[in-house]
């Protein structure tokens, strides 16, 4: 992501409201700097006017659409590809994590005029359409009549759990460089986020030690200490420790 788009992320997770389209677009400028987000967009709109009549059941038409002729939808494999996490990613295949399908479906909602609202369940993230329609997005738009129909999972709180799939991901892949990079600017997106841990602040400064930047690794070790030594010593006190080791790697 270039500086640019990192601002532009910045001003529009702190708009109101926050266009989620877009924010989690700019998330995929992190792997692809060159990412035209404004077309993809158009994407969006042009599935939103393949959908059908709505008649008196919108779930039904936004399902034919979506889970039939688009075929949206995911697979247990897709937990472990950090595509299934980006939007532009997801509109290309048509894959995608629940939280991630659940944007699609919301957004295409919206461009018709639909009420839809992501569902944040434990584990899973589910739709609800107009007052009590609720709908899965991974099951290509399976009914779930039994779902509860709250809590409604707000833009802020979607692209940080977004972000933290992000993160929980690579913890789970092989050890390396790479993999650190993406656990960096998950972090440092994550850090532009209106509420946000702030355990993050900690692990920036971790990641940015492994990744040979001791001396910024180790300001936002001692600037994370001072957050969190009024209410854990023990916690500043192990952040300070780690902040001067990264600086006498330099010596």
């Amino acid at each position: 992501m270039t500086a640019a788009s990192r601002g532009r992320f910045f001003e529009v997770v702190r708009a109101e409201p926050v266009d989620l389209a877009l924010a989690c677009l700019l998330i995929g400028c992190e792997v692809e700097p060159e990412l035209d987000v404004d077309r993809a967009l158009t994407v969006l709109d042009a599935l939103a006017a393949a959908v059908g009549p709505l008649g008196d059941d919108p779930a039904a038409a936004l399902q034919v659409a979506l889970g039939g002729q688009a075929r949206f939808g995911g697979a247990a494999a897709d937990y472990d590809d950090v595509r299934s996490s980006l939007l532009h990613e997801v509109l290309r295949r048509g894959r995608g994590l629940p939280i991630l399908l659940a944007v699609v479906w919301c957004e295409v909602a919206a461009r018709r005029g639909v009420r839809a609202v992501p569902l944040g369940l434990p584990g899973h993230v589910l739709v609800r359409i107009g007052a009590d329609t609720v709908v899965d997005p991974f099951n290509g738009g399976r009914r779930v009549p039994e779902a509860p129909l709250e809590p409604v999972l707000e833009p802020p709180a979607l692209l940080l759990r977004v972000l933290t799939n992000i993160r929980a991901l690579t913890a789970r892949q092989e050890r390396s460089l790479e993999t650190a990079r993406t656990r960096l600017w998950a972090t440092e997106l994550s850090l532009l986020l209106p509420h946000h841990p702030v355990a993050l602040r900690r692990e920036r400064g971790e990641l940015l030690v492994r990744l040979g930047d001791h001396v910024g690794g180790a300001t936002e070790l001692e600037a994370y200490a001072s957050l969190v030594e009024m209410a854990d010593e023990q916690e500043a006190e192990t952040a300070r420790k780690q902040a001067r080791s990264a600086r006498a790697r330099l010596n």
